[in-house]
């Protein structure tokens, strides 16, 4: 049960740190807006972070 608890965090911190670099600070915020709209079953909240990843995403490509 601990093995998977620490590859669960350390699989969280690589996406966090992979948004960030690729997205900035931006991405970090939309990213923890979707988290919390998940966590505390908020849609907006969650969808805010949606769209920003989303529009990130879109102006990139």
């Amino acid at each position: 049960m601990p093995l998977i608890a620490i590859v669960i965090a350390t699989l969280a911190i690589g996406v966090e740190q992979f948004v960030q670099w690729k997205f900035g600070p931006m991405g970090l915020v939309a990213l923890v807006a979707l988290t919390i709209g998940i966590k505390a079953k908020n849609t907006m909240i969650g969808g805010i972070g949606a769209v920003l990843l989303v529009m990130l995403l879109a102006q990139t490509g």
